[in-house]
């Protein structure tokens, strides 16, 4: 007989288990705690004095309400009469208007300004220049339009002195169709340019010198420097101040209010005057919420629409 080896059976080695995942530290706790509470009064505020307003106009706009009675369900119908109504339209038409020109002209100023303070010149001459120019932005936009419109009055106005010169008959600038607006967009890019010449400004330090030293030297002076280098590598700051302008300009209220009250006829009156005047003077705040709710739509419609296009134009270093 043979002898049969049997094989040494081993044995089964224990199955290891999964580590468990390192718990954080207490000073990672205590780290998240304090910038939990750092975040919260902001977070607060938002839903206070931003989301719930935000709904409770959405809410308000299915009602009708002066106040007085007790709110009655309308379902749509304040948003079919607010389509129907040729002031809330002519209003919407109005503020588009403003809104590109003045949007256009604030950046134009800001930019031309920030290019001639960023050159050459004194230290002390750029910081108070800086200074002038953000001053208006400071002070109240009620202020200013009543200043404003002492200066842009058609009998002892100074700015209508000025005109005469030169020679320039005195011209209806808050009595007449065709300039009211011009008045309105005037003393609103006066005040607003400051925030976008400061962001230009900084966007414009952030540029390396090397970039323009090395643009000089392949030939590119003046004006074609500016178009080629500064613009696309400003694109951000551009965008940001175009942004900023066009939520502003769209909200526009304290001008067009104390300087022309609207008028001549609705000529300058705005979106926020409607809301207004439909609110607080008709007690109609059903009607006024459905007006609001429209312009936030077409605000958060145009910034959707600057940051899809920034794509193709928005150039990071």
């Amino acid at each position: 007989m043979t002898n049969t080896q049997i094989p040494a059976v081993r044995p089964k080695q224990p199955v290891a288990e999964a580590a468990p995942a390192p718990r954080a530290s207490a000073r990672e706790r205590g780290t998240r705690l304090l910038a939990a509470l750092f975040l919260a009064p902001t977070i607060v505020g938002i839903v206070i004095f931003t989301v719930v307003p935000i709904a409770g106009s959405v809410v308000l706009s299915l009602f009708h309400w002066n106040v007085i009675d007790s709110p009655t369900f309308a379902g749509a119908a304040n948003y079919r009469e607010m389509v129907s109504d040729s002031t809330v339209l002519v209003s919407f038409r109005n503020t588009l208007v403003f809104m590109v020109l003045a949007v256009a002209l604030q950046l134009l100023i800001a930019l031309t300004l920030a290019l001639a303070v960023n050159g050459r010149m004194p230290v002390w001459l750029r910081s108070v220049f800086r200074s002038a120019f953000f001053f208006p932005l400071i002070l109240s936009a009620a202020s200013i339009s009543v200043v404003m419109k002492y200066l842009f009055n058609q009998d002892f106005g100074v700015v209508n002195w000025l005109l005469g010169l030169i020679g320039i008959a005195p011209v209806p600038w808050l009595t007449s169709e065709n300039s009211a607006m011009a008045a309105v967009i005037l003393v609103y890019v006066w005040q607003q340019f400051g925030f976008s010449f400061l962001l230009f400004v900084g966007g414009l330090n952030n540029i390396p010198k090397e970039i323009h030293e090395a643009a000089s030297l392949d030939g590119a002076t003046g004006l074609r420097k500016h178009l080629t280098v500064t613009l696309p590598l400003l694109s951000p700051t551009l965008l940001v101040a175009s942004v900023v302008g066009i939520i502003n300009a769209l909200q526009v209220f304290e001008q067009p209010y104390v300087l022309t009250n609207g008028g001549p006829g609705d000529s300058t009156r705005t979106v926020v005057m409607v809301i207004y005047e439909t609110a607080f003077e008709q007690l109609r705040f059903g009607e006024a919420s459905a007006v609001g709710v429209l312009l936030f739509v077409l605000v958060m419609a145009v910034t959707a629409l600057q940051f899809r296009l920034s794509r193709r134009f928005v150039h990071y270093q």
